[in-house]
């Protein structure tokens, strides 16, 4: 039996954070009431109350002594406010996301705007989000809430942050089709968002999806959805009790939610293996274990020794060090890189050497740490690479007061934030976990500190290639470019080391009311140089101008018309403008020619738009082409028969009836 636990089963940032704060109180002798179960997970909440941590559910039953914890989803603010009315102390445990939330709710809901939540309504953290709005919000739930009478502008939408991705991605498309210019905030956390990836590939490949977590909890619920599409062997637990006695498969996933305990997971693991040890282990397998007990050598703290990888959890590794008992790597002593997954730094039989942080006898434990001996020898390595000013490369793991960590050869360098990237970067969130070239600028051994410096390397890389750009660029040559930025005046394209500008009438040979609808950032595209002309400060030409074009020559309606298009030819065509010398029209995509006023009815008419409406389709005829000028005339009058003619109008016509 293979089992599989997912990376990112257990507490999110959010309810760790709601958690801590409740025991670090209770262990400061408070009296705790928590407004609410501090989170969906009955086990846990009531292990705390067995603390001391006593749940109330509003703020009168709080008493004048009691610590008032708002719990990780949220409260309205009317809630908040009558805490402070009342004068008791509280503390605000609400998940920053959640927090983040509020105020959007609150400050565009003070501008005027339309609040649309997109979440479950009896959910708490729903009804807390609400509740910053006055209660005055539109809750989207499903599909099937899609009203006609949903406010056309003016909208500010937020997301419940443990929704389905794909049900915030149906209302996003919706309102942005239906709505003039909505404010969608994707609020859905990322934990979650990556939870739930996690499960759909984790079921896609077993035969069987424990899910842990409580029946009440939201994004547990979700997950246990997430994996019956994909697993059909799919059971909702809450503890290891509730495991079903026959799993049949070989392969079997777990996954928890955001508000289960590891220590739920690590029971229900272990009874998993129990029942596996039960099954498959004989008597000899047994009395061999006893005799390694016997044998084993003895260990000292500081120690480092060499030891095989057992067992991989999220939390930490099990490894065989030949001692009585084997070595535990917490998964915060792997690497620096917090980001990573134990999966990810070790695997299973691979010899790795660990220092021994203790040895408890009394407990029969040892703790290792693989991340101390990465540090020793990578340390080594960027001190020579200081001393050389060789290129290191290295993940980004955090953000940090005033710069950025990156971490390579298993050591932490800090990037001050003007040296983070070769232009300013208002977000330094965005280069998390992305690869990084940088040179070390100083170490001081001491204190252990090494600063770093990324915008030189990039600088260098950048005028490389700017330089082997400008060596053979050419008017009409073709490169492949990632799009970078989007403008309502046309995209900026990368084309290897330089930027140039594809300018809003080069994307199509149609018009374009808004570049977005042709690209967009990251896009792969394919564009030619139309001008290149490179900086020339003593002419004032103080930047290089590099412009791109994306539509296709051979796509030119013009020359598919001289193809088409002839005088005298009747097509039908479309109402484009009605202008008050005459109408304009489309004759094929991308081309207008015009209907004079003269030529719209056998009769004198006033108004193009008195016979004519945009959108409408006529036929007309062709009276005149001029490829050279690109303009079109055409004729409806010319399709239509002569109008009878009064006997008193049949005199010979006058200069002044002739002029009309």
């Amino acid at each position: 039996m293979k089992i599989t636990v997912a990376e990112t089963a257990g507490f999110c940032f959010g309810v760790a954070r709601a958690v801590k704060t409740v025991q670090e109180a209770l262990e400061r002798g408070e009296k705790i009431a928590t407004l609410g179960p501090i989170i969906h997970n009955e086990q846990f909440t009531e292990y705390l109350e067995k603390q001391g941590a006593r749940i109330i559910s509003s703020v009168e039953e709080a008493q004048d002594d009691e610590t008032v914890i708002i719990r990780s989803h949220g409260v309205p603010k009317k809630v908040e406010d009558e805490i402070k009315k009342r004068g008791l102390r509280y503390i605000d445990a609400t998940c920053p996301f959640v927090k983040k939330i509020h105020k959007l709710v609150s400050e565009y809901y003070e501008k005027g705007y339309a609040i649309v939540v997109i979440g479950d309504s009896s959910h708490p953290e729903v009804e807390g989000i609400v509740g910053w709005c006055e209660g005055d919000a539109i809750i989207l739930e499903k599909e099937e809430d899609i009203s006609n009478e949903m406010p056309r502008k003016s909208l500010c939408v937020v997301a419940q942050t443990t929704i389905h991705r794909n049900l915030w991605n149906f209302f996003r498309e919706f309102l942005k089709s239906t709505c003039q210019n909505p404010l969608l905030f994707d609020t859905i956390c990322s934990a979650t968002n990556l939870r739930q990836t996690e499960a759909a590939s984790l079921a896609k490949n077993s035969d069987v999806c424990i899910v842990i977590g409580g029946k009440h909890s939201s994004n547990t619920c979700k997950l246990a959805a997430i994996c019956r599409e994909h697993c059909e062997q799919t059971f909702h637990i809450q503890v290891a009790s509730e495991l079903p006695d026959n799993l049949h498969g070989s392969r079997i996933g777990i996954t928890a939610g955001a508000s289960t305990p590891d220590w739920i997971i690590k029971e229900v693991l272990r009874t998993m293996e129990e029942k596996e040890i039960k099954q498959e282990m004989g008597q000899e397998e047994a009395l061999f274990a006893t005799a390694i007990d016997e044998t084993c050598k003895p260990l000292r703290t500081g120690d480092v020794v060499q030891g095989r990888v057992i067992q991989i959890t999220p939390t930490e590794v099990i490894v065989d060090i030949g001692f009585k008992a084997d070595g535990v790597i917490p998964v915060g002593e792997l690497s620096e890189d917090t980001t990573m997954n134990p999966e990810d730094i070790v695997k299973v039989d691979d010899v790795i050497d660990v220092f021994v942080v203790r040895v408890n006898d009394g407990e029969g434990t040892v703790t290792l740490s693989k991340k101390k001996m990465d540090s020793i020898r990578g340390w080594k390595i960027l001190e020579e690479a200081y001393e050389n000013k060789t290129v290191l490369h290295g993940k980004v793991t955090a953000t940090v007061n005033g710069g950025i960590i990156v971490v390579s050869e298993g050591v932490s360098v800090f990037v001050p934030a003007s040296l983070a990237n070769d232009r300013y970067l208002k977000n330094l969130d965005s280069l998390v976990g992305k690869e990084v070239p940088f040179i070390i600028i100083n170490m001081e051994q001491r204190r252990r500190k090494i600063v770093g410096n990324v915008k030189a390397v990039l600088q260098e890389e950048n005028k490389r290639r700017s330089d082997a750009f400008w060596a053979e660029v050419e008017v009409g040559k073709k490169y492949v470019g990632e799009v970078k930025s989007v403008m309502p005046f046309g995209v900026f394209v990368d084309i290897g080391g330089v930027q140039g500008l594809v300018h809003v009438s080069e994307l199509s040979w149609q018009r374009v009311k808004n570049p977005a609808d042709v690209m967009k950032e990251g896009d792969q595209v394919e564009v030619f140089v139309i001008e290149a002309k490179r900086a020339d400060p003593e002419n004032g030409q103080k930047n290089d101008r590099i412009s791109l074009g994306y539509r296709k020559p051979e796509d030119n309606p013009w020359i598919i018309a001289e193809n088409e298009l002839h005088v005298g030819d009747v097509r039908q065509v479309k109402v484009v403008k009605n202008m008050d010398f005459g109408t304009f029209v489309e004759v094929i995509p991308g081309i207008e020619g015009l209907i004079h006023i003269s030529q719209i009815a056998n009769y004198r008419v006033k108004k193009p738009s008195d016979e004519l409406t945009v959108g409408q389709v006529v036929d007309a005829q062709i009276t005149d082409i001029n490829f050279e000028t690109k303009k079109i005339s055409l004729s409806i009058r010319a399709l239509l028969p002569a109008p009878e003619v009064a006997p008193e109008a049949e005199a010979p016509a006058t200069e002044e009836t002739d002029a009309e």
